[in-house]
């Protein structure tokens, strides 16, 4: 027998033995002693412990459960004590008796209780609520939650609870999260009227409200006035997402209920969001509603999007509401939500919208964004007593500055804006907030266009977007095709390549450099470096891929970006941002369809067939079951209503899913594809990889799991030059003349050399990895977001984060003697 074999068996000797002796005030710490010893689950030989913890009989059974519930609140939150504690009351509370009640034990009980999310012992939480109530108490607000968040989500809780809680009325709301503490600390002071109409919202269990919710809705709205609604609900609803304010116990599996909504307010969450769509439209209605809209879709590891549910509540809602802002919030949430049934949503909610107005979705979308007090493209001014405002877009941030009655700049808010204009100070910086947003927003549906085959006329497409106040800021930093002719923005003036200015045309559409010759996009490069115009997005410099030998050889299909292993979340949140349609792989006996992407406008369906790797370990897939990791293959081209294609999720050949006798249908060849069709889909595939790789994961040079990918990440971290890495080496032989660590930076083939005072380095310019003299050992940095890092100055656009890391790891290796970092050191 070992040491700690004997040590358990001693331990357990002394707890048996203080359970005889009754001697609860020595037998608790013992038991937690025990629990933090056995760590998991109670499979060995303290089930002996179980066992006896079952029997243990009255008096000695309330007096152990009060003190292991004193002990309980002794512990720091968090602590693992506490579930152990929890863990053993569950034994002793195997059989629910009378005598576990006793008056001066209950408040310490329930307030045990009370910090789970959901209780197994549907009779206990009856007795004691029967037994409260009969002493004339009243139920604490935390004991009612529990109540119903067990009513909610256990097996057995809505049938025999589902009575009780219609007696539940108070709290309207349970306590424990920000926006409700807020909400039941301002209820206190308010009328009964505010109260019903919260206690309606409680009832919001449908998808949508009802004619007879609707009306109820609106007549309690009316007895507290909609202007007080509209304030206190968007109040409420700013706070949703921030941490509880009652922790709850983490279960030892499962999902973190303090990361989540808690279920009973989330259908209080669904009914406030309609109520405020019942309401005379209002900027901030809008704005709220979209950012919960978005906290309630952001992901939990293990569960997914927080409560698909509020978000789909708060979408319907803006449906609902008449105006611009209304409109421009379902069009901004179109481009950044992925989760495929809110993103449905949204799609109808605009598709209803621009048949109604008669117009294209594109359209629509158009002119559904605001100038948010904008008064010419990128800037306003707002006079506010004697300071004046001033609202400026630079690239993708908007900066708010303020001038001094002589005009001087000031750093901070003048004392006299803060007194007298509380609310233009408010609407100001929340218009500062919402241009960032739709600023990013507007760029990726910018960059969504090259393959929607969108033409303007020019009176249109100026109004639109080269003058629209907010667009114009990214327009004027894109080169457009006008009656044939390329031009960009420049001193005030469309100008073609030799700065003659454009002042007239017909049709416009968005320049995409597959359609030129290699030369003229070089001059245009030069072109947007001369006039120092940073682009939003790749466009001058957006790599092109053209149809390959091997591709013309394989007929069918391209396989330049199989064989990768990608992480598996990574690239479907990625994916989703692109317009991909994908399912996650689980290790389950299922079929999956790839990773595709739909282009109406051509006809065509793009297929990345990918599928799940490894699964015999446990360390290759979630708690949920879910890959990991994906493997590669082939990128494919089908007729856009030609049937499915799926295969096993664990990995296999697809098939053709055929139904009712349709015949199959065969991939297009690569070569009929459309260049610029096969050119942005391709970099799209090349962005995953780029991205969502394993190969540029800088920890992982041990090859991963059971260092299974070792030869994988060498040559990936390490191998020949994507076209995205192309770019970046044509990009940095510009670049690189220009910096303060010029003299130390060469290019040599795949790697930018930088020379510091301690050791030469080799940064691969795909990965981002390194190596250093002697002998090009690998040295491990993991790079971070660190706003005030070194600038490179001007970069020609936007959006390429690897070119940013790989300018910072030279900057910083440059004056290696002036590394700090212990880990970096211990490499050098």
């Amino acid at each position: 027998m070992t040491e700690s074999t004997e040590g358990r068996a001693e331990l357990i000797r002394v707890v048996l033995a203080l359970m005889a002796a009754e001697d609860a005030e020595r037998l608790a710490p013992k038991l937690l002693e025990l629990a933090e010893l056995v760590g998991g689950p109670w499979g060995g030989p303290e089930q002996e412990v179980l066992k006896a913890l079952r029997i243990v009989e009255p008096p000695f059974r309330p007096r152990l459960i009060h003190r292991l519930a004193e002990r309980y609140f002794e512990l720091d939150q968090g602590a693992d004590g506490r579930r152990h504690i929890m863990h053993m009351l569950a034994n002793l509370r195997d059989r629910t008796i009378d005598d576990d009640h006793p008056r001066d034990l209950r408040p310490v009980l329930i307030a045990v209780l009370s910090e789970q999310e959901a209780h197994h012992d549907v009779t206990q939480l009856l007795r004691l609520t029967e037994l409260e109530r009969a002493d004339g108490n009243d139920l604490p607000g935390e004991f009612v939650a529990l109540i119903r968040r067990t009513r909610l989500t256990s097996w057995n809780g809505k049938e025999r609870l589902s009575p009780l809680v219609a007696t539940l009325t108070h709290p309207v709301v349970n306590p424990g999260e920000a926006w409700s503490d807020h909400a039941l600390a301002d209820l206190a002071g308010l009328d009964e009227d505010w109260s019903r109409l919260v206690a309606h919202a409680a009832t919001a269990t449908a998808a949508r409200p009802s004619p007879k919710w609707e009306e109820t809705g609106r007549a309690l709205i009316e007895a507290v006035g909609p202007e007080p609604v509209r304030q206190r609900l968007t109040d409420w609803l700013r706070l949703v997402g921030r941490p509880r304010t009652r922790p709850l116990l983490v279960p030892p599996y499962g999902t973190d209920p303090n990361v989540t909504f808690d279920p009973y307010n989330a259908d209080v969450l669904r009914g406030l969001t309609w109520l405020l769509s019942f309401l005379p439209p209002h900027p901030e209605t809008a704005r709220t509603l979209g950012a919960v809209v978005e906290t309630s879709l952001k992901k939990v590891s293990g569960l997914g999007p927080v409560n698909p549910k509020v978000a789909n509540a708060g979408v319907t809602a803006l449906s609902r509401v008449d105006g611009a802002a209304a409109l421009a919030e379902l069009a901004r949430l179109a481009t950044r939500v992925t989760y495929k049934g809110t993103l449905k949503l949204l799609n109808t909610s605009l598709d209803v919208r621009a048949e109604a107005m008669g117009l294209s979705r594109g359209e629509i979308e158009e002119l559904a964004v605001p100038a948010y007090g904008l008064t010419e493209v990128g800037r306003a001014e707002h006079q506010l007593g004697e300071t004046t405002a001033t609202i400026e877009v630079h690239g993708t941030k908007t900066a708010l500055g303020w001038r001094n009655a002589a005009g001087k700049a000031v750093k901070s808010v003048p004392a006299g804006v803060r007194r007298d204009h509380p609310d233009e100070l408010k609407e100001l910086k929340a218009a500062v907030k919402d241009i960032d947003k739709m600023l990013s927003a507007q760029s990726e549906r910018l960059d969504r266009q090259f393959v929607a085959r969108r033409t303007w006329s020019f009176a249109v497409w100026r109004e639109r977007y080269l003058d629209h106040p907010l667009v114009g800021t990214l327009a004027r930093r894109l080169l457009w095709t006008i009656d044939g002719t390329t031009a960009g923005y420049a001193d005030g003036a469309l100008r073609t390549l030799a700065d003659t200015p454009v002042d007239s045309g017909s049709e416009v559409a968005l320049w995409h450099p597959v359609e030129h010759e290699p030369a003229e996009i070089v001059a245009w490069r030069d072109w947007l470096e001369r006039h120092g115009i940073t682009q939003p997005f790749k466009q001058a410099h957006r790599e092109v891929y053209l149809l390959t030998d091997a591709e013309r050889a394989t007929g069918t299909y391209s396989n330049r970006f199989a064989a990768h292993y990608l992480r598996q979340h990574q690239f479907h949140a990625l994916a989703a941002v692109r317009g991909w349609r994908n399912k996650l792989r689980l290790s389950v006996d299922d079929e999956a369809p790839p990773a595709t992407r739909e282009l109406p406008e051509w006809g065509l369906r793009a297929e990345y067939w990918i599928e799940g790797d490894g699964g015999e370990n446990h360390e290759d897939l979630t708690d949920s079951g879910s890959f990991l990791r994906l493997r590669t293959d082939q990128v494919r081209f089908y007729p856009i209503d030609a049937p499915e294609n799926s295969a096993h999720c664990c990995g296999g050949e697809y098939g053709m899913w055929l139904r009712d006798g349709a015949e199959p249908v065969d991939p297009i060849p690569v070569s009929e594809i459309p260049p610029l069709v096969l050119s942005e889909v391709l970099r799209d595939v090349d962005l995953f990889v780029g991205v969502a790789s394993v190969g540029n994961d800088p920890t992982w040079q041990d090859g991963g799991p059971g260092g299974r990918f070792r030869e994988y990440w060498t040559s990936y971290g390490f191998g020949e030059l994507g076209a995205s890495a192309e770019t970046r080496r044509t990009l940095l032989e510009r670049l690189i003349p220009r910096l303060a660590i010029a003299d130390r930076c060469t290019l040599e083939g795949r790697f930018l050399q930088v020379k510091g005072d301690r050791h030469t380095y080799k940064i691969h310019l795909g990965s981002g990895n390194i190596l250093r003299t002697p002998n090009d050992r690998y040295l491990c940095i993991v790079p971070k977001s660190n706003p005030s890092a070194p600038q490179a100055g001007y970069l020609p656009y936007e959006g390429d984060r690897m070119l940013a890391v790989i300018l910072s790891k030279a900057m910083m290796l440059a004056a290696d003697t002036k590394i700090t970092d212990p880990t970096i050191l211990s490499q050098l």
